[in-house]
């Protein structure tokens, strides 16, 4: 219960996005909310969740055995 509850324009601001962006998230149920009457909130863990969910590690090229040929 020590969760901070965002508003949506925090979140659109802490995601670099619109506010178009999270509204969105919430109406395809793809971020977890919280409705308190007509307002809607967003725990900071499940933005924290739905970053780490959409983070794409780089991968490592295999390293060449033989030197390049010219």
């Amino acid at each position: 219960m020590n969760d901070r509850y965002l508003p949506v324009d925090q979140v659109a601001e802490l995601l670099g996005t619109s506010v178009r962006f999270p509204r969105r998230l919430i109406e395809e149920r793809r971020i977890r909310y919280v409705k308190i009457g007509r307002h809607v909130r967003i725990p900071a863990s499940a933005v924290e969740e739905f970053i780490t969910s959409h983070t794409v590690e780089p991968r490592r090229r295999p390293r060449a055995r033989y030197g390049r040929a010219a």
